[in-house]
């Protein structure tokens, strides 16, 4: 009876580090993703001539 008493209390699920790690990664990654959305800025204005080309065509 003690062995299944015992056997419940384990947690089902072993984490391989702290859960706190889990928001610190997924806060990293999106601040990640966030500094490569923002080096995209005004990507189009990089090639006025093109723009210039384009406008006189339609």
């Amino acid at each position: 009876m003690n062995a299944i008493l015992a056997a419940a209390e384990e947690p089902f699920v072993v984490l391989p580090f702290p859960s706190f790690w889990f928001g610190v990664i997924a806060i990293g990654t999106f601040i990640l993703l966030g500094v490569i959305t923002w080096s995209y800025r005004d990507v189009a204005n990089r090639h006025e001539h093109k723009v210039d080309e384009s406008k006189a065509h339609h």
